[in-house]
């Protein structure tokens, strides 16, 4: 996991192409005006979903993790945290891997980390994440405004799939 500000993006550009296209895109757009949805910027090798939500408390996290895609998660707007935890061997599965959402839940919890605007998030396939919680930053809206690149592995590996560590 990478935690870091937009403006420092390009620090982040020799991990891989699809993280330049991801991180880029992010620096560059204003997403306030935005509709939430799906956004392709290289077909479904890289792209952008938007989304408007109110967080949740933290007894509500759900950890998930991929395999296919990277997630490059971006505030736009508002404060919220996001749990972090290593992919481990012998973690408990919550919900089977869907290959069609590309999604698998964990009984898990982590380290918790606050991003507010301008901040963001690579998640690898091997980083559990919890998004969308509750900050403990007092914040005058609560509606996040987040964006979310989905870059899918060989677009920064060269490799269609990383090993299975999922236990």
């Amino acid at each position: 996991m990478i935690v870091d500000r937009i403006e420092n993006a390009a620090l982040y550009y020799p991990l891989g192409p699809g993280l330049v296209t991801a991180l880029e895109y992010l620096a560059r757009n204003d997403f306030s005006g935005i509709k939430p949805g799906n956004y392709e910027l290289d077909g479904r090798r890289i792209y952008a979903v938007v989304q408007r939500y109110e967080p949740i408390p933290l007894e509500q996290a759900a950890w998930e993790a991929h395999r296919d895609y990277f997630d490059v998660q971006f505030v736009a707007q508002g404060a919220e945290r996001m749990g972090y935890a290593a992919l481990v061997p012998g973690l408990t599965v919550k919900q089977p891997y869907n290959p069609e959402k590309d999604m698998i839940f964990y009984e898990a919890g982590g380290s918790l980390i606050e991003f507010g605007p301008g901040d963001f998030a690579i998640f690898a396939p091997a980083d559990i994440h919890a998004p969308r919680l509750l900050s403990a930053r007092p914040s005058p809206s609560l509606e996040i405004i987040k964006v979310v690149v989905k870059v899918r592995i060989d677009q920064v590996t060269g490799k269609v799939r990383l090993p299975d560590t999922s236990g």
